[in-house]
């Protein structure tokens, strides 16, 4: 079962923790560093997917239409 977001967040926070403690070894910290990017590609990801369909504004026929938000004062 696919990890939710909020628990990737999550892991990912307590691996840094783990690494700025400076209580493990070099070799524990290369993996647990090693697993934080991966943590942080698939966050990354996730993101630029749900900003992709949060671009996207539907339109009263069903169609969508590219959202853009007018942010000239």
């Amino acid at each position: 079962m696919a990890k939710k977001f909020e628990d990737k967040v999550k892991e990912l926070e307590e691996i840094i923790n783990t690494l700025e403690s400076g209580e493990i070894d070099l070799d524990d910290s290369i993996n647990k560093y090693t697993e934080a990017m991966k943590l942080v590609k698939e966050c990354d990801e996730e993101l630029k997917n749900i900003e992709e369909k949060i671009s996207k504004i539907a339109l009263e026929d069903d169609t969508l239409e590219d959202f853009e938000i007018d942010t000239v004062k």
